[in-house]
């Protein structure tokens, strides 16, 4: 029986939210007068739906009795028999409920339950008409009763406000985003299996620092009382992370939350999921075959393809080696001009404009060359893109290229038209490193962190570091178009209505 085929059995789905809240509340009342408990503490499941469904094989018309819970989500009532879907964390099931089977009152009961309603079904399976795998209810319970409808009679949430501030709603009604929720928590999990299986030791460092460092962004602040003083959330894990090089763990990895107190965009949430990782004795391109490798691995299991299609355009095709390019070679392609690099910042705004890009003239030099990249450049890095050898004034924590010190050992992994992943080779020189701290510092984009030079002074490891953004993966990963679909309660500006 399609989905098409079934009816809404919501006396009050006619009426405005207010009214169906108090029929609602009036079968609840009946139910309590009656004895019954309408929120239980529990059901003896035995089978998840898609358990269930995988008990009958294609040539079998009956399998065996299972007991399933989840939530109402179609009905078709008839007069002696129905037909209900419910659903659960692997998806839906049918359930054929005849009156001759669980007994009159029972059935009476069964009749004015709502759409939303959690109800458990013990039954065996059987094979419909039509060839849908279908439990034959021989008991049923109502678990826990639904006050408030489902919206739009279950034909899906569009409303983008109402998905984000109410994702609930969203993942029992858009199974798309069910899925791709479910998708995001098995990233993680290969993610992890892919660190653990190559020696990393997973750890865990501080979300409150009364230093933020590790990056160059505003950090949001908040006063602990105990102590008296002002501690920032973090807006980076590498700092702390490096410390752990100094102590002696050789391969470290986090999978953890940072917090940025800036802007709001398609790619942008002020806290998102942060993937960092430090091996020692190797360096930047030693972070590149990692990177490239896990990218490759975590598709391949969580995902199974490494061919991610596009709304417009060629897939994009993460097998194989990837394309690697100097950013600089890129800057003079797109620019059209040989002596960039010489050009008067003067000059270089002059091009801006003639490429049809706002740059604002109080930037540095090297700044609005890199607005350039990232406004003219970086969208068009479609299929995956190592870019090397960034200018040195962008990044403070990374070794100096010996032949051009100009530019810095990194790389920054570039797909789908947005960086994923820079990575680089760790800079372990205390002197180099506290030069560049000041350096920043003076500038006002970055804290100067002296119990991390300490810890440098006491001698690091040659090491290579890579960190990925887990959100902006997931995005390219499930073929998602705005951050927020990636992360499950995305950050809003609080409500003024009531519920």
């Amino acid at each position: 029986m399609s989905q098409e085929q079934f009816q809404e059995n919501d006396s009050s789905v006619s009426l405005d939210g207010s009214d169906q809240f108090a029929v609602r509340q009036a079968k609840l009342d009946q139910l309590r007068e009656a004895g019954q408990d309408p929120y239980r503490s529990n059901w003896a499941q035995t089978h998840t739906s898609g358990e269930a469904l995988e008990l009958l094989s294609e040539d079998a018309e009956e399998g065996p009795e299972v007991s399933v819970a989840g939530r109402i989500v179609a009905f078709r009532l008839m007069g002696k028999a129905s037909f209900l879907k419910i659903i659960d964390r692997d998806g839906k099931i049918q359930s054929y409920v005849r009156k001759d089977e669980i007994g009159e009152e029972e059935y009476a009961r069964f009749k004015k339950l709502d759409l939303g309603d959690f109800i458990g079904i013990r039954g065996p399976l059987f094979r419909t008409k039509t060839g849908e795998v279908t439990i034959r209810a021989k008991e049923y319970g109502l678990v826990s009763k639904a006050l408030r409808p489902l919206p739009e009679k279950w034909h899906g949430l569009t409303d983008n406000d109402q998905i984000y501030r109410q994702r609930y709603l969203d993942l029992i009604v858009n199974e798309e985003s069910r899925k791709r929720f479910q998708d995001r928590s098995r990233v993680i999990r290969e993610i992890r299996e892919f660190f653990w299986e190559r020696g990393f030791l997973e750890v865990e460092t501080p979300m409150l620092q009364a230093v933020s460092g590790g990056a160059a962004a505003r950090p949001f602040r908040t006063h602990f009382n105990a102590l008296d003083c002002d501690f920032n959330l973090r807006i980076a894990l590498e700092l702390h992370l490096k410390r752990l090089l100094v102590g002696g763990f050789d391969r470290v990895f986090e999978v953890g939350r940072v917090f940025r107190n800036e802007g709001l965009s398609r790619r942008h949430n002020p806290e998102f999921t942060m993937l960092e990782a430090y091996q020692a004795y190797t360096d930047y391109r030693g972070m590149m075959e990692l990177t490239r490798s896990l990218i490759q691995q975590v598709a391949e299991k969580a995902l199974g393809k490494l061919q991610m299609e596009r709304e417009e355009g060629d897939p994009i095709d993460l097998s194989g080696e990837w394309r690697e390019v100097k950013y600089k070679d890129l800057i003079l392609e797109a620019v059209g001009r040989d002596d960039w690099f010489e050009l008067p910042k003067e000059r270089k705004l002059e091009k801006t404009k003639d490429l049809g890009i706002e740059v604002d003239p109080e930037l540095e030099d090297f700044e609005v060359t890199n607005d350039v990249f990232e406004k003219v450049i970086e969208q068009t890095l479609i299929q995956p893109t190592f870019v090397t050898h960034i200018p040195r004034e962008l990044c403070p924590l990374a070794k100096i290229t010996e032949d051009d010190e100009s530019t810095i050992d990194v790389f920054e992994l570039c797909i789908n038209g947005q960086e994923i992943a820079p990575a680089y080779s760790e800079q372990n020189d205390p002197f180099v490193q506290r030069e560049a701290f000041m350096r920043q510092v003076g500038e006002e984009t970055q804290e100067l962190d002296d119990d991390f030079l300490l810890a440098l002074e006491h001698g690091m490891p040659p090491a290579g570091g890579m960190g990925l953004g887990i959100d902006r993966l997931v995005i390219f990963l499930t073929g998602a178009s705005n951050i927020r679909d990636t992360i499950l309660f995305p950050t809003l500006r609080p409500s003024t209505e009531g519920a």
